[in-house]
């Protein structure tokens, strides 16, 4: 008889032994589980976030690279000693996305001075009704202000209180020489560029004749 309890205890021994054993596997193995969940989350996660960042950059490159402005050309306006006004011919880049000048400026030196040029709604007006320099009154643009005329809006999209260009719009940027350089003298190198929110830069680059003959001088190309 004490055998026989001694084999049954040993036997019952055993399989506490083993349902522990087979518990506790059961345990580390959903423990697995979970964590791997987990760590499938926190990828899965961090992937989607870093796609999103990837589309948003994209995009910001491709408007930084298909958008922007172009300056056509410059004419200005002279008293027969300076120049005292500037048009500056403006129009968007082939293929670009409309561009609020608003948000624009123009950077303008002429070697010895250098002006930043913001949009004035106080100086605009949607066609040369007078002439290219007798529309817009260029007495009241200062040293840090540029007026807006134009000259193609087909969709009617650029306002006084929204400068919008799109393509096949043409709009002039005036400036006011005589208060930013006291006028602007023969033989001088003139350049800076008409800067956008986003996208390629305008470029402006010329020098003065060593005359003033007319009073209207196409300066730039």
């Amino acid at each position: 008889m004490r055998r026989v309890k001694i084999c049954l205890t040993q036997r019952v021994l055993i399989a506490d032994n083993k349902g522990a054993i087979g518990i506790g596997t059961l345990i580390i193995f959903i423990a697995m589980i979970m964590v791997a969940g987990i760590a499938a989350s926190v990828i899965i996660q961090t992937m989607n976030t870093l796609e999103q960042q990837a589309l948003e950059t994209g995009q910001q490159t491709l408007r930084e690279v298909s958008s922007g402005l172009r300056v056509t050309h410059v004419n200005g306006f002279s008293n027969g000693t300076n120049i005292n006004q500037l048009a500056i011919f403006i129009r968007t880049t082939a293929g670009s996305d409309e561009i609020d000048l608003t948000n624009a400026f123009i950077r303008l030196s002429d070697s010895d001075n250098e002006v930043i040029l913001n949009f004035t709604s106080s100086v605009f007006n949607d066609g040369a009704t007078n002439g290219l320099f007798g529309t817009l009154n260029s007495s009241l643009l200062s040293s840090t202000t540029y007026g807006l005329m134009v000259i193609t809006d087909i969709d009617s999209s650029c306002s006084a209180t929204s400068p919008i260009v799109n393509e096949d719009d043409m709009v002039v940027l005036l400036v006011n020489s005589t208060q930013c350089f006291s006028g602007i003298s023969t033989r001088t190198k003139v350049f800076g560029n008409v800067v956008p929110q986003f996208g390629i830069s305008g470029v402006i680059s010329f020098t003065t004749p060593s005359t003033y003959i007319h009073t209207i001088i196409e300066l730039q190309p």
